[in-house]
């Protein structure tokens, strides 16, 4: 797949039952390589991808994105060369009115955190919020996965509403 990824980040409120919505879930591990655009080879349950993303224009809301399905065995063999910080959360499907959110739960030294995206055909879309939805952090660095392997959320962790740790 590869061509235009627009999608809203929104963090989700910790109190509410939002995992009896979901429609599905998987484990996702991802590594990072050294590049000037995003660079990741990612093992979601018993697949492997390699995704390159590149820079946003729009604050965060649209990129361009290339992603390739490859085996698991080279995925394995590709994370042996990530840098450190490896990504390890378990994502969930949520239908909710014309979308699907996929809310993403993190562990490891991002433990506690839970985000949710939301992607959408163009930048000016609407769509329905659920209730579980908070406060929207699209384009904040903190909250890019990338970013995260480095800074992990542990380190910043109060220095978002106490609702959403």
């Amino acid at each position: 797949m590869s061509g235009l990824e627009i999608e809203r980040k929104f963090l989700v409120h910790k109190k509410m039952d939002w995992k009896k919505l979901a429609s599905n879930c998987s484990h996702i591990q991802q590594g990072y390589f050294a590049a000037v655009n995003t660079v990741r080879v990612r093992i979601r349950d018993d697949k492997g991808y390699l995704t390159i993303k590149g820079p946003s224009r729009t604050g965060g809301l649209s990129r361009y994105e290339f992603e390739k399905e490859i085996t698991l065995e080279e995925a394995q063999q590709l994370m042996l060369l990530c840098e450190p910080g490896v990504i390890d959360k378990h994502r969930y499907l949520v239908p909710f009115g014309e979308h699907t959110f996929e809310i993403d739960e993190f562990h490891g030294d991002n433990e506690g955190l839970v985000l949710a995206e939301v992607e959408l055909g163009s930048e000016d879309e609407a769509f329905e919020k659920p209730d579980f939805i908070g406060m929207e952090v699209t384009g904040v660095r903190h909250f890019y996965n990338s970013h995260m392997r480095r800074n992990p959320f542990k380190l910043w962790r109060d220095s978002i509403p106490e609702e959403y740790r």
